[in-house]
């Protein structure tokens, strides 16, 4: 995804201008294209318009008109798989906890490095738009079906949209199919090295998956927890 002019396109949904505008000037000095919105309700309205399809959002979590959690929750109901990175007071971890349980992409804490979050963002972006050979594969397992070319999952023969890093996660596991891969194996693979996030982030992601590729998340026949060690996928 990208403009006429292949430029990833970023939106900023937050409220406190000196913050949009530091980032705005920024990520267009790292050659992105970059708009604002400064309040939920018309960022909200910017994503859901699908001429103009968007690369990455930028989310904070506490807006006006409608709060940042709200925006993420309809759009990822709405089967809305755009990468997103919510910014997050410090402190609040539970907003932090809710975003990666919506689906977020990342997260990063107020107030922040620009070096920090422009590497988020890269790396966000980066696993978006994965470039890495992989062979024309298609995966079947039950009524799943796992196309590594495409990034494609279906079930029962319906599109299930998976954000970027879901899809990520998933395949890391569906490559293994029948090992083990533990909690800071896939957050290394998947964020590398150096990110901060913990075990319960990477509970939440396989949680988000279940929700969507089981029949019976509590009862999952595909995506299986291996107490104390990780987790495996069973085609």
């Amino acid at each position: 995804m990208g403009t006429g002019t292949d430029k990833k396109r970023i939106l900023i949904i937050e409220d406190d201008e000196s913050i949009s505008l530091g980032l705005r000037m920024n990520l267009e000095a790292e050659g992105y294209d970059v708009q604002v919105a400064d309040d939920g309700e018309a960022g909200l309205e910017r994503v859901r318009r699908r001429e103009e399809p968007l690369d990455l959002v930028i989310l904070d979590v506490m807006l006006p008109r409608r709060n940042g959690l709200e925006v993420l929750r309809l759009l990822r109901a709405e089967g809305n798989a755009v990468p997103i990175i919510v910014l997050s007071a410090r402190g609040a971890e539970m907003d932090k906890v809710m975003g990666l349980e919506l689906g977020a992409e990342d997260y990063v804490t107020k107030p922040f490095g620009l070096a920090e979050l422009l590497a988020r963002v890269r790396a966000v972006l980066r696993r978006d738009a994965i470039a890495r050979p992989r062979a024309e594969e298609l995966v079947r397992a039950g009524d799943l079906e796992i196309n590594a070319a495409t990034r494609q999952v279906t079930r029962a023969g319906a599109a299930v949209p998976l954000t970027p890093t879901e899809f990520e996660i998933l395949w890391y596991l569906v490559e293994a199919a029948g090992h083990v891969r533990s909690r800071e194996q896939i957050k290394s693979r998947v964020w590398g090295a150096g990110h901060h996030g913990t075990q319960r982030t990477i509970d939440n992601f396989l949680a988000q998956l279940r929700a969507k590729l089981e029949g019976d998340p509590s009862e999952p026949r595909h995506l299986l927890t291996v107490r104390g060690v990780g987790y495996r996928f069973q085609i």
